[in-house]
């Protein structure tokens, strides 16, 4: 949650008037009071222009506080284990929204990637009264990890005393001011998130941190340690300064602004206010006269006077001498409830009595404070208590009123609600104390289920920077209070927010068939939250996609009726989605006649917006189709006995010609066709047919009678042995022996049975993976020496010294060379060092740079570096890492070499690494016959061996022989390396031929259809090994190369990379 989410603690009073800080620039503004004498305001006008550094409009303005001065940490106790939270799935427009709130953290450069970390949260979306996303962190995991930091925070009661009497006033926020603090270096990984993207960390000080308030505390303290109490107060993130007279204000504020400019914090001028006569100060309204509390309505209206003697009651514990005060009003309840002038004087001083400020109890330092809430149908409220001689004295009270959707919230999330609303609006008690809720409710355990509500997520990050004690109840005064106030809150107690309220309307539906019936299920949602079920029984044969266009335009006429003019349809039919977007052709007659229905439909709403849901977000609109298709349906429920294609011709399933035609024909009427070869055919074919009971049945061989069936009920048919009760996904060959079984017969069952399994949409989806190659080996060839480099990183191996537990490695396509290096941390400006001072600086800039698709090769920095040095980068596609074989074998030659030389000290490879890759350089390596050593200097290198135990060429070293014998090596180097290339191109072709000799080729073309193999990445953590092994469909927009595809999903979006037919299979809709 940001500070601008929070209950506004210091807010100015009175009017306001905006001065511009720049000339030609009308949107740098800030507000200065509007009732100043001219000459202090044209004073402070230009003090605040000659001053406009100390204003930041955009976070490139902001540089941050020195990490010299502070910085937070976390102090994590080591003896809990980190936590890595599961990922979520978001739906589209979450996850986009998730992607706008990355690039614009990134560009801030309070973010960046991280690999590998210990902690993981993920982000959980939050609705604005705008309709914008603001993303947050769940940091719920982390902050109990964290112990509270004890740092005090200033007296709330201190503060306003000393603030009152001053006659001007000067209210600041700072620009993000919790993000102006840098996280700890060795902390920033423990605050990574999950995204679709990757994983990130924070650089900066993120908001919902458990001790962020008692940093930024400390951070204020330090800054104006010479000035609070003085002319300036702070309260976290809340600063006012104050001037006895008027005249000196201007020089408070410039002492203010020089110790603002020497710890380079920025305010935000549109959250400023100077020179002001009054203000709300952390709820209390100081000015020049003193303290008054700021009023709050809990109390405007009053109820009948019947009512009112139960809150008195209620109160009785609270109100000193509450017999005496409302004496008077109860004899006049005694009477025949005839309203006098004494019983109206009686009723006007209880209420004033009652609609005064109770009588509040300083917290002290340290103390627990305790928290009563209550709700009633139409408000929440909380009282916060303290305990003091064993009675217990009010602090702070708090109530509101729930508007719209929030009376609909069910009783545990109305308690939470009001948990939610008093940390807002107590945020400084919450921060300095540790607050003890009392309640009988499992109130913690509800917002801390896997499966909560989105809301009651939401709520429990928010709350989790707290140090919150949840006890149960025994005490009831307190209670009594909170009650009391949640009875009197009015519903106007709090301003709403002028914001356009949404007219969209969601609908989902769904479709079911059986066989003499269907089923369709409607849930229609209003704006407002309200929820319209719907199921309709279809009280005549029909298939699925016919159940599933009827539900649409049943639930499209209910909308109608009710009044919605946008609508988002969301259904599980992908045929019905595809045909009505235009994605799909209608050509079977009935589809056409219904999408034309459907079109008709949708022109008369202002915006009507169709979308695919998987079916595990559409259970409750297939539970109640189901329902109402089942055979011991309901009475209530609705019964439609045709369909919508109002037609006065008869069912063309009995009307339309079929293969049966004419052989019914010449079974019953004899009739013929005119051709003698089709009769003479006609009769042969007709003698294996028969008509029972005015059904056409032929004879079969493995049964007596088998039925024909038109191709309606042949699809019928297929549907329910397929995938109906008792189906089990069969194949094709499966399917069709099954229909033969259960007697059935038409001549095309064979073709329609291979068709139907080929289109079923979960055959696809959890088909088994393909391990067959899908298209012929390309090798990877380099032109000359140093032309083409690998690049990959393995890791984590086992930490070393200074935290080294990566590694990064380079080989030249030629010569085999390798060059690697160890390091702590995976960066982009690692990565690039690396290249450069291990490849371009040792052996000149390289033609081509080959790397798989991780964020340290394929970012903007690094194709920049790239492109400046005319280097290509080359990307593999995902999950294909043989495109970048050779690095691949070389990371498993190295691994090997570490496992055997360390054996059981495998924390010190990073000092092994430099002999590893010296046994690398001198071993022969297949492909060339030679050793990298020679492809790359021209001789081979003496070894340690020829040291213990000489050679000739050591024991007869002559030196000038020595040199000759170099020089001549270099002049034949070219030859060597020729040789070597002939092997390696043998070497290739005879893999080839072997890979070549498994491949089953899968050609896409563009415009086709595919599904993509479901990855670790990709798949969904709730399902485990239940999940489907594909996932999409996607659409081929271009091919990159035989077998590489660049893909876009059916929203039009395209696929950042392009996708190996290795993890891709043509998808049937």
């Amino acid at each position: 949650m940001s500070i601008e989410e929070q209950k506004v603690l210091v807010k100015p009073s009175g009017e306001l008037a905006t001065i511009e800080l720049e000339d030609g620039r009308p949107e740098r503004t800030t507000k200065i009071g509007a009732d100043l004498p001219p000459k202090i305001k044209e004073s402070l006008v230009q003090f605040l222009k000659d001053n406009k550094d100390v204003f930041a409009w955009s976070h490139e303005d902001m540089p941050g506080i020195n990490p010299s001065v502070i910085s937070h940490k976390l102090n994590v106790d080591p003896s809990l284990r980190p936590i890595k939270q599961k990922r979520r799935v978001f739906a589209p427009e979450r996850n986009n929204a998730i992607m706008e709130e990355v690039d614009k953290l990134l560009a801030a450069n309070f973010i960046r990637e991280v690999f590998y970390p210990d902690w993981l949260a993920n982000v959980v979306m939050v609705k604005k009264n705008t309709g914008k996303w603001r993303m947050c962190v769940d940091f719920t995991d982390l902050n109990k990890a964290c112990p509270k930091d004890s740092f005090p925070l200033p007296r709330i009661d201190q503060l306003v005393d000393s603030t009152a009497g001053h006659k001007l006033l000067t209210f600041m926020d700072a620009f993000s001011g919790y993000n102006q603090i840098v996280m700890d270096e060795g902390d920033q990984e423990k605050t990574s998130f999950i995204t679709s993207r990757g994983l990130f960390c924070y650089k900066v000080m993120p908001f919902g941190l458990k001790n962020a308030g008692a940093t930024y505390q400390r951070l204020m303290n330090r800054m104006f340690h010479d000035q609070i109490g003085r002319n300036v107060e702070v309260y976290v993130d809340d600063m006012l300064v104050k001037s006895k007279e008027e005249d000196g204000h201007l020089d408070d504020l410039r002492e203010t602004f020089q110790t603002l400019r020497k710890y380079q914090m920025k305010l935000n001028p549109s959250k400023c206010a100077f020179g002001v006569y009054s203000g709300k100060f952390l709820g209390f309204m100081v000015s020049q006269r003193g303290i008054r509390q700021a009023r709050n309505a809990a109390t405007k209206e009053h109820q009948r006077s019947t009512e009112m003697t139960g809150r008195i009651a209620a109160l009785n514990r609270f109100m000193s001498r509450s017999t005496d005060k409302c004496l008077p009003f109860f004899k006049t309840l005694k009477k025949a409830f005839e309203w006098t002038d004494e019983c109206q004087q009686a009723f006007e001083e209880l209420k004033k009595y009652l609609t005064e400020p109770p009588l509040l109890s300083p917290s002290k330092q340290g103390e627990e404070l305790y928290l009563y809430l209550a709700v009633s149908p139409t408000a929440v409220s909380s009282a916060l208590i303290r305990e003091e001689e064993r009675r217990q004295l009010p602090v702070y009270y708090t109530s509101r009123a729930l508007r719209g959707a929030e009376e609909r919230y069910p009783p545990m999330e109305k308690l939470a609600f009001a948990l939610v609303t008093a940390a807002r609006k107590l945020r400084p008690y919450f921060q300095a104390h540790t607050i003890v809720l009392l309640t009988n409710h499992p109130l913690r355990k509800a917002m801390s289920k896997p499966d909560a509500a989105g809301r009651l997520i939401q709520w429990s990050i928010e709350l989790s920077e707290f140090d919150i004690d949840y006890r149960p109840r025994t005490a009831i005064k307190a209670q009594a209070l909170a009650d009391f106030i949640a009875e009197f809150t009015s519903k106007d107690d709090e301003p709403t927010e002028d914001v356009e309220q949404t007219s969209k309307w969601t609908m989902n539906i769904d479709g079911s068939s059986t066989k003499d019936s269907g089923g369709v299920g409607i849930v229609l949602r209003s704006p407002e939250g309200d929820i319209i079920k719907q199921a309709i029984r279809l009280q005549y044969p029909t298939t699925n996609n016919e159940a599933e266009y009827e539900a649409l335009l049943l639930g499209l006429n209910t909308a109608k009726i009710l009044g919605a003019t946008e609508l988002d349809v969301h259904s599980d039919s992908q045929l019905v989605v595809g045909q009505v977007n235009g994605d799909y052709e209608a050509k079977e007659g009935r589809m056409q006649q219904y999408l034309q229905l459907v079109r008709h439909q949708i022109s008369q709403f202002h915006e009507v917006r169709l979308c695919r849901v998987p079916r595990e977000q559409n259970t409750e609109a297939d539970q109640l189709a189901k329902s109402a298709s089942s055979s011991t349906v309901d009475d209530k429920i609705k019964t439609i006995q045709q369909s919508s294609l109002q037609t006065t011709k008869m069912n063309p399933i009995h009307t339309e010609i079929s293969w049966m035609t004419p052989i019914i024909s010449y079974l019953q009427r004899g009739t013929l066709p005119d051709n003698r070869h089709e009769a003479r055919r006609l009769k042969v074919r007709a003698s294996r047919f028969l008509m029972l009971q005015g059904t056409l049945y032929k004879r079969g061989f493995s049964l007596p009678y088998l039925r024909c069936l038109a191709p309606d009920e042949a699809n019928y048919v297929m549907r329910e042995i397929h995938e109906g009760v008792c189906g089990d996904h069969s194949g094709a060959r499966a399917l069709q022996r099954k229909i033969v079984r259960a007697g059935y017969y038409w001549p095309s069952m064979k073709a329609d049975a291979y068709q139907f399994v080929q289109r079923c949409d979960k055959c696809q989806r959890f088909a088994n993976h393909l391990h067959s190659p899908p298209a012929v080996l390309v090798p990877m060839t380099a032109p000359w020496p140093f032309a083409q480099w690998g690049l990959d990183i393995m890791g984590p191996l086992p930490i070393g010294r200074r935290q080294l537990k990566f590694l990064v490695v380079a080989i030249d396509y030629f010569t085999k060379w390798v060059e690697a290096e160890p390091l702590a941390t995976i960066t982009e400006r690692n990565i690039q060092n690396f290249v450069w001072k291990a490849v371009i600086c040792r052996f000149g800039i390289p033609r081509v740079l080959v790397s798989d698709n991780g964020k340290q090769f394929d970012n903007p920095r690094f194709r920049q570096f790239s492109q400046e040095l005319g280097i290509h980068n080359h990307y593999s596609s995902p999950g294909h890492p043989q495109a970048n074989g050779q690095v691949e074998v070389t990371n498993r030659s190295l691994l090997k070499l570490i496992k055997t030389r360390l054996e059981g000290a495998k924390g010190l490879w990073p000092e092994e690494l430099p002999s590893i890759l010296w046994a690398y350089r001198t071993t022969v390596r297949i492909p060339t016959g030679e050793t990298p050593f020679r492809m790359t200097f021209g001789s081979e290198a003496v070894v340690p061996v020829e040291i213990g135990l000489t050679t000739f060429r050591t024991s007869a070293y002559d030196e000038q022989e020595n040199e000759e014998q170099l020089r001549l090596n270099l002049d034949l180097i070219d030859e060597v390396r020729e040789t070597a290339e002939t092997r390696m191109k043998k070497y290739q072709d005879k893999m080839a031929r072997h890979y070549n000799s498994r491949v089953k080729p899968r050609q896409l073309s563009v415009g086709d259809l595919v599904l993509r193999k479901v990855t670790l990445a990709t798949k969904n953590p709730s399902e485990g090994k239940l999940g489907p092994n594909w996932e999409g469909p996607y659409k081929v927009i271009e091919i990159r190369r035989p077998g590489t595809y660049h893909l876009e999903d059916m929203n039009g979006r395209r696929l950042p990379h392009p996708w190996n037919a290795e993890h891709l299979r043509k998808y049937y809709p």
